[in-house]
């Protein structure tokens, strides 16, 4: 089978076609804010043809003052926990919400590598999830070179979306639980 010269590179190997479906079949809306992907999971979901009907948006949040001042973290939560932990992921998907107006907030914050930041390894990834009135994070432990990490991060976050997205009870909740897929079981609720 060879790949359509035409499609959009960001996309196989995620499951950004089922989240565009599932979330344009809700009539829900996502927005993300990005540290460590820089934008890499809104351009994945933008890829996917019929986008435009879910993704309002995204904020790169790369500098740690553009946290605060873009996604609406605490600067005191930065300060107490750092750019690179669970409260900064919950705090920038809710944020990402608030700040596109989505009925769901994806956050990733963590470290691509190659070298540690703050005592975290590279691979570590804060993945937070926000909708109606409530937010998770989950760890991810992700392995390889920056690229490696960095899109795993985005296929994971999806994988999580579209699993809590697609849960029968989550009505913009963000209740889902579970562990996102593209992780060799290196993730952890917190």
């Amino acid at each position: 089978m060879t790949r359509d010269p035409a499609a959009d590179p960001l996309v196989p190997g995620t499951v950004a076609p089922e989240l565009v479906r599932a979330l344009t079949g809700r009539g829900e809306t996502v927005a993300t804010a990005e540290s460590l992907t820089a934008g890499l999971a809104a351009a994945t979901i933008a890829g996917v043809p019929g986008a435009s009907l879910v993704l309002r948006g995204g904020l790169i949040v790369y500098a740690t003052e553009l946290k605060a001042r873009l996604a609406a973290v605490p600067r005191s939560m930065l300060d107490e926990h750092g750019p690179v932990s669970p409260e900064a992921g919950r705090a920038l998907a809710v944020g990402a919400r608030k700040r596109c107006g989505a009925d769901w907030g994806i956050g990733l914050t963590g470290v691509a590598g190659p070298a540690e930041q703050d005592g975290h390894p590279a691979g570590t990834v804060f993945l937070g999830l926000a909708g109606g009135h409530s937010s998770k994070v989950v760890r991810l432990r992700l392995h390889g070179t920056r690229w490696q990490i960095r899109r795993a991060a985005v296929a994971a976050a999806l994988a999580a979306l579209l699993e809590t997205a697609s849960s029968p009870s989550s009505g913009s909740s963000g209740s889902g639980g579970g562990r996102p897929a593209g992780t060799d079981g290196a993730a952890d609720a917190l």
